[in-house]
């Protein structure tokens, strides 16, 4: 593909609560084995991006650790490859990336060294699956400046989280509101973005040259009525993960049979960092219904409606239900969890009782006795 690749992974977001107090939210568990940043590497590497960047700043060490080598991904070694960008002391600028715009101006060297004539930009928290040729074709057909993928909201969501666009019949965005008030549409941005590379270096600069900060505000709001930018449009599955709730409904959504086919037993595949695990064991007495249960797991107690992710232990007359249990967690003999998501690496004791609400969901944290020196 005539494309390089930026994935925007530094940002955080405080309706996660406490879930991004030691992660990204790019590096957030899904589906059981996967991480949030894995779907849009792979929509990279399917549309055949040789070429990627990734900008990564906010609580960066687990997502770093997790990028350490391309080879998951199959990204170009010799003509291209993964990028990873942190913020970096210079004689220019000592700052933090203070906005999207100002994550891509400082890695702007990047960009200018590149020979590939246009630049897909994509957010690392959504779970999705797409062409990116199909939106550069597109792009090119309409003579777009910049072209914005864009779909209805999903339920159960705030349109006022997003960005909200209203199109007119030749698919020009004609209005474009970053995180309104009251969203006067049903169409909302997927933080996907296609853009021609010599042109984006051109808005980027100017956009430092005027100490603005943020790719949304500052360019596509702001140009919209000077710059040809258009809206494609995906029908298919789309879901952003940066809040609980939204976080929840969709680890809920690979319970349903036709999502896991959708996205693991069809071309092109999702693609994840292997680790060597045995596969989850299941002792007698275990009951577990419409779950899904990763590799290291195992299994003493009734589980229904639940994922699990790997390394996950639990124990005897154990009851879990519509609840999701990060990576190398310990439940304890008689535990009762309903509703939750309980973080990785806790120790869960014997005997306790953690219930939420379907529509206030209860994030469990103990204090983990098995780490302490």
């Amino acid at each position: 593909m005539r494309a390089v690749g930026i994935v925007l992974a530094g940002g955080n977001s405080k309706r996660m609560k406490e879930l991004s107090n030691k992660r990204a939210i790019a590096a957030m568990p899904m589906a059981g084995s996967y991480r949030s940043i894995d779907f849009v590497l792979s929509n990279m590497t399917n549309s055949h991006i040789q070429k990627v960047a990734v900008f990564t700043q906010y609580n960066s060490r687990s997502l770093n650790e997790h990028l350490s080598s391309s080879k998951w991904w199959d990204f170009g070694r010799k003509h291209g490859g993964m990028y990873v960008f942190t913020p970096t002391i210079t004689a220019q600028s000592n700052d933090w990336y203070r906005g999207t715009a100002d994550a891509i101006y400082q890695n702007l060297q990047f960009l200018k060294n590149c020979h590939e004539p246009y630049v897909v930009i994509a957010a690392g928290d959504g779970i999705y699956k797409l062409d990116y040729n199909k939106v550069l074709e597109y792009h090119i057909e309409k003579k777009a400046d910049i072209t914005v993928v864009c779909t209805n909201t999903p339920e159960n969501e705030d349109s006022t989280r997003f960005g909200v666009l209203e199109v007119n019949g030749d698919g020009r965005i004609t209005q474009f509101d970053e995180k309104p008030m009251v969203a006067e549409s049903g169409t909302i941005s997927c933080g996907i973005y296609v853009v021609r590379r010599r042109q984006l270096i051109e808005l980027i600069e100017r956009c430092a040259a005027e100490d603005r900060y943020d790719f949304v505000r500052d360019v596509l709001v702001r140009y919209k009525s000077l710059k040809r930018i258009y809206a494609y449009r995906l029908d298919s599955y789309w879901s952003n993960i940066a809040s609980v709730g939204s976080y929840y409904r969709t680890n809920m959504d690979f319970l349903k049979k036709d999502i896991r086919t959708y996205f693991f037993r069809s071309y092109p595949e999702i693609y994840t960092k292997v680790e060597d695990l045995p596969p989850a064991k299941y002792n007698p007495g275990s009951d577990v219904r419409n779950s899904l249960v990763s590799s290291g797991c195992i299994l003493n107690g009734s589980i229904e409606n639940s994922v699990l992710f790997r390394k996950v232990y639990v124990g005897n007359h154990c009851v879990i239900k519509n609840s999701i249990i990060l990576n190398d967690v310990y439940i304890g003999d008689n535990t009762v969890i309903e509703n939750c998501i309980v973080e990785s690496r806790d120790t869960i004791r014997a005997n306790t009782t953690h219930i939420g609400q379907p529509d206030d969901i209860k994030i469990v944290i103990e204090k983990n006795e098995r780490y302490i020196i």
